[in-house]
């Protein structure tokens, strides 16, 4: 039984996982399992490239970034299981106890975010009755999001990034996953207001 399992690993699946991962000295998120589904095949970022987003060089292909994200994740918080080459296809059960079948397995997790592109071609089973027309996107491209209050589509299932309805900045998908990582860490902590910051200071 994973406690979070992160359905993408894009922009804001990678910077929800990296939050998560970073509070692995805090005494709510000890011992806390944490997975990702790392496909990243139809990820928008397999074509852009990068000159106005903060703390990443001029001219940085998103393909590379999706490369080195799931490499930097492994190598600073080896913790993290990283699920590869899989695609999700169910979700079923309620909160505290999800079912998520794959085209290769099942897994059972406490919490869910689900962290993919806002296509029109998004096809899990037991999401379906929350797809809405997207809000920051021209209707031309038939965009679609999960219906949620603050990234919250229902008890124990989060959505981030452009397909909780925010437009496609890479910046903007980062804070949304950070922003569900942090509610997260909140519920782990009964509740009280927390966030995690590495820091050069002893």
């Amino acid at each position: 039984m994973f406690d979070v399992l992160i359905i993408g690993g894009g922009v804001s699946g990678i910077s929800c996982a990296l939050v998560l991962g970073s509070a692995k000295d805090k005494a709510f998120a000890l011992n806390k399992k944490i997975g990702i589904f790392t496909h990243q095949k139809t990820s928008s970022l397999q074509e852009a490239v990068f000159n106005n987003a903060y703390g990443i060089p001029p001219g940085k292909l998103g393909s590379d970034l999706l490369i080195e994200s799931t490499r930097d994740l492994s190598e600073t918080y080896p913790h993290l299981i990283q699920i590869p080459n899989e695609k999700v296809l169910k979700i079923e059960g309620a909160y505290p106890e999800f079912t998520i079948t794959t085209n290769k397995n099942s897994y059972q997790s406490k919490i869910i975010v689900v962290a993919i592109g806002a296509a029109n071609t998004f096809a899990i089973e037991g999401l379906m009755d929350y797809i809405e027309p997207h809000k920051k996107s021209i209707p031309e491209k038939q965009r679609i999001q999960l219906r949620n209050v603050d990234h919250k589509v229902t008890e124990g299932i989060y959505v981030a990034g452009t397909l909780a309805g925010w437009r496609s900045q890479l910046s903007i998908a980062a804070g949304s996953g950070a922003a569900v990582a942090t509610d997260i860490l909140t519920l782990w902590n009964n509740g009280i207001q927390t966030h995690a910051h590495d820091s050069i200071k002893k």
